[in-house]
């Protein structure tokens, strides 16, 4: 598999450090709110990257984290008048709800980085000793300045981000590029005890002693959304490869960003939407079609417009996987199937397969999707295929779908038994010449949300 690196700017085949197995680690929210839909992008993308990398054989191990403390949690707790550890477990509790919503697998570990408090400790224990790190009135900060490889993720050198560094107010550290490792502790403010005194991490450094403990001094994959290369991620090299002198991630994967009417989302902008806000309106199934459509290193625009094209382009799938169960219910028991269609099915899978080989090229792979319904609809659907037939196209649909998670949200095909007469009534009176009938009982159907087919095996009936 070839993946675009960010940190050589160059497409690289994939090569892991035990075989058969990729570690990966993926940048998770702060949970201080709602996710929004800039959070679902890698979200949904880098669990398509989990699903693609596990259906060719690889076993993986994929850590997220949470940010659990942080001045906008702390910030927030103080809004709502609750504890920190309130605020996170709230917001936690809602990210699962929507990362079950958009069809997110859970993390093989989803470390919080209050739990990681020794680990932390520990490597800035570390790189205090090794010089890249001081201490200041119960601060710790970093000095990029003698890390040699500071800026290659970023590709800046030194001179040029410290252009545009400052130091803040009440910050005590020697040059402007310098960050926190540990902060101390204010009136009021969540601690823990350390060497120098009570305080908190840093932002950059829990991502750090996570990867160590997970995943060991190195990881396979680090992804996360392109807004992280600078500062976080720059960061974290840094700060990991100065404590363990050995390379912290030897794949770095960013997305795009979301625009929202081709503007960059922004809470001062007002286009600031959240995932529940729109799933409530739309449905998660579309969000993370939207999110899986495009390239996910090129940007992509929300809209409802543009959420209303993915409702439509799913309803597509959901109408050619219906097909299938009803083309089963008839079906013959012939053994033996058509093997043009088989031809045709191999195809679109090695298609599928090529595209997600290329960068985890997942709109080439949509594409291969919609080739496939399209040759389902012409060997399978209204064929009188067999039963084995049948079989064999849900199989590659579901194998292919199941990858990039799609086609999850399948309404329950069931209608009560007043709907079932009307069903059978239209039918008689369709037999009977009765038109007029016909027409009236169909718009009464489809009234009721219930859409008719008239096929040559009989009336199908779907859900709107």
């Amino acid at each position: 598999m070839l993946i675009y690196n960010t940190l050589t700017r160059q497409k690289e085949e994939l090569k892991t450090l035990d075989e058969g197995e990729v570690k990966i680690y993926a940048c998770g929210p702060t949970v201080y709110n709602f996710i929004h839909i800039g959070n679902a992008r890698p979200l949904c993308v880098f669990d398509v990257l989990r699903r693609y990398l596990e259906y060719r054989g690889y076993k993986v191990k994929f850590i997220q984290n949470f940010t659990d403390i942080d001045d906008k949690i702390i910030n927030k707790a103080a809004e709502e008048g609750i504890s920190i550890s309130e605020v996170s477990e709230k917001y936690i509790r809602e990210y699962k709800i929507d990362a079950k919503g958009l069809n997110v697998r859970e993390a093989t570990f989803h470390p919080k980085a209050t739990e990681n408090i020794g680990e932390i400790i520990s490597i800035i224990k570390t790189l205090i000793e090794k010089g890249y790190a001081y201490e200041t009135d119960g601060d710790v900060y970093f000095s990029p300045s003698k890390f040699e490889g500071y800026g290659k993720l970023s590709h800046q050198p030194l001179e040029d981000l410290e252009a545009g560094a400052r130091i803040m107010v009440g910050e005590v550290k020697r040059e402007p590029m310098d960050f926190a490792l540990w902060k101390s502790a204010k009136p009021g403010e969540p601690h823990w005890e350390s060497p120098w005194g009570d305080g908190r991490p840093g932002w950059h450094i829990e991502c750090s002693a996570m990867v160590h403990r997970y995943l060991g001094t190195t990881a396979d994959i680090h992804c996360g959304g392109r807004d992280l290369i600078f500062p976080h991620h720059e960061n974290e090299i840094a700060q990991s490869e100065c404590c363990n002198d050995a390379p912290f991630a030897n794949y770095w994967m960013h997305n795009g960003y979301i625009n929202v009417d081709n503007v960059k989302m922004s809470k001062s902008l007002g286009n600031f939407f959240t995932v529940r806000n729109v799933a409530e309106e739309f449905g998660y199934e579309p969000i993370r079609y939207l999110m899986i459509s495009s390239h996910y290193r090129s940007p992509i625009n929300y809209s409802i417009d543009v959420i209303e094209q993915c409702k439509s382009a799913l309803a597509r799938l959901h109408n050619c996987r219906d097909s299938l169960d009803f083309e089963l219910s008839g079906a013959s028991e012939d053994t033996g199937g058509c093997e043009e269609f088989r031809s045709a099915a191999e195809h679109r899978r090695e298609r599928f397969i090529g595209a997600m080989e290329d960068d985890l090229n997942t709109a080439d792979a949509l594409a291969s999707v919609f080739d496939l319904v399209r040759d389902i609809n012409t060997f399978v659907v209204g064929k009188g295929a067999s039963k084995e037939l049948c079989r064999e196209a849900m199989s590659v649909f579901d194998e292919l779908t199941g990858v990039l998670g799609l086609v999850y949200d399948r309404r329950e095909l069931s209608i009560d038994s007043e709907v079932e007469k009307l069903i059978e009534m239209r039918a008689a009176a369709r037999n009977e010449k009765r038109f007029a009938d016909a027409d009236r009982i169909r718009d009464e159907l489809k009234s009721r949300g219930i859409i008719l087919e008239d096929t040559p095996q009989g009336v199908k009936w779907r859900k709107e």
